[in-house]
Parts: C-alpha cells; structure tokens; sequence
C-alpha cells in the first residue's frame, strides 16, 4: 500500500525550526509523504531573529492547487497552519473545498497569537477569516490564546486550570460537536504540559498531559499539531493522537532542554525522529483516497 498522503499549508523558514521544517520530517517519519504548499519563505522566523528576508508565495497557491487538481491528485489530510493574509486564508478554504474527499481530514492549526496576546499580523479580518477557514476543519488545534480569538471571548475567562476547565472551552470550541478540538497549553497542574480534547467521533471529552520540560521552545506547537496529523492519519483515534503527540513533544522539549540550545532556533527534535517512528502506531488507515 502506498504512503499516506497530506497537503501541508504552512511558511518555510531556513533556519529556526518551525512550520514546514519540522512538519515535512515529522510526517515523513510516521511514514507519510507531505506534499507542501509553502504560502511564504522566510530566512528565519521572526521569533528573535532580525532582518530576515520574506518572499510572499501568495500568488503561487492557485496555481499549485489548479496543478494538482489537473493531476488529479488526493490527499488523505489536509494539514494548515499560520497564514500571512486573509487572501492565504481564503485561498487554503478554497483548497480544502476542491480536494476534500469522503475520508479526508482537514487539521486547521488556527495560528492567531500566544500568551493572550495576538500577532502583529493577526488584523481583526485576519481573525474573522480564521474562524471562517476553521469551520471547515474536521480537527483544530488551538491554543489557550487562539481559543479566546476563535470564540471572541476574553483571555482572562479561558482558564484551563482544571479538568472540568478544559472539557468545558474544548467543548465550546466543537461547534455544537461538528468538529474535534485539540486545545493546547490545557494543564491543571503547574508541573505537566498538556492538551484538553473534544472528540466528535464520540462526543467524550479527556485530558492528556506529560512532564513540563523547563523553559519554552519555538516550534513545539507545529510539532504537536504534526504529530496529532500523522497519527490521525495513520488510523488512531483522536485520544490516541493526542497522546502520541504530547508524549513526543514533550520528549523533544526535554531534549532541547538540556542541550541548552537558545530558543529562537527552536525544537531539536531530530535526532528523536527514529523514535518517533517506533512510536507511531504501524496500522495504516483504511479507505484512504488515492
């Protein structure tokens, strides 16, 4: 059988890791092909990092997607993450319509802010068209911030500082129980890291949580949300992928923790990516399009 596929809707940055960096070596080693669609490139990432160059790719999503369509070609998810505009943003709903098909997962990581603040780029239009784009997706995975963003809600009401906390906002964040929702950044405890989930394909809501490696990475959210896409699809249920991904992410945090690697160059993850192979469930899923 042949590898999963996913289209992978993110920037590109040379050095820093995050974005496709890290998504296309994490896919590929949970054995699936990442077809990427880059929306910008970027020298570094912005994220402690001066003069960086940046070269919008806008203009080249239409006619990737029209070559793609033309080749006929399918994908068993669909996997987007930060926009630079609300004509990226329109242009990723616009991919998602054209090669949906029966058994394709649309992952929206809704990438707005952090730390209850938004981005410089996120206008109040670029928050309306995320909300747009994430009502299309059969998984989001928000943070803490993103989550008060997507819901118009304040900040300071979004505590995750309990269980019933966190299945309360997951839920809130289902649309009525029309999508799954991985919430990161969801903890009752100042000592573990962990993501709330809503999984429609059950309407149950769960916790998962690991250690709290010291000190904060660029990079551990693409790879969260990553991990939870390849295990998806892979065949695991939403539980299951949850768990796969906060285990690994917070592997790779301790990892890069105790290399003391500065924090603008990101998550060293790859020398953990054999293991991340080990760990990623060998049942491949069924009924996949090709």
């Amino acid at each position: 059988m042949p590898a999963p596929r996913v289209a992978a809707i993110h920037d590109l940055s040379g050095f820093g890791r995050c974005s496709l960096t890290i998504v296309i070596p994490a896919l590929s080693a949970m054995g699936i092909q990442c077809c990427p669609l880059p929306t910008a490139y970027l020298s570094t990432h912005t994220g402690g990092f001066e003069g960086n160059t940046f070269l919008d790719m806008t203009d080249q999503m239409a006619p990737v997607s029209a070559h793609w369509q033309s080749l006929g070609l399918r994908f068993d998810a669909i996997y987007t993450g930060f926009m630079g505009s609300r004509e990226q943003i329109a242009l990723s709903g616009e991919f998602i319509r054209a090669f949906r098909r029966e058994g394709t997962i649309a992952v929206v990581d809704p990438v707005l802010g952090d730390h209850g603040r938004a981005y410089r780029t996120c206008t109040p239009e670029m928050c309306r068209g995320m909300v747009e784009l994430a009502e299309l997706a059969d998984v989001i995975t928000p943070n803490r911030t993103e989550a008060a963003l997507l819901l118009g809600a304040d900040y300071g009401a979004v505590r995750l500082d309990s269980e019933a906390a966190c299945a309360l906002w997951a839920e809130r964040l289902s649309l009525g129980g029309r999508r799954s929702v991985v919430l990161t950044g969801a903890s009752p405890r100042p000592d573990r890291a962990g993501a709330a989930f809503f999984d429609r394909a059950t309407g149950k809501t769960g916790l998962v949580c690991a250690p709290l490696a010291p000190g904060q990475f660029h990079g551990t959210g693409d790879l969260f949300a990553s991990v939870l896409t390849g295990a998806l699809v892979r065949g695991s249920s939403l539980p299951e992928a949850a768990r796969l991904a906060a285990d690994f992410t917070a592997l790779a945090a301790r990892r890069t923790a105790e290399q003391d690697i500065p924090r603008r160059e990101g998550v060293d993850f790859e020398p953990l990516l054999g293991v991340l192979g080990v760990m990623t469930a060998p049942e491949e899923r069924g009924g996949g399009p090709r």
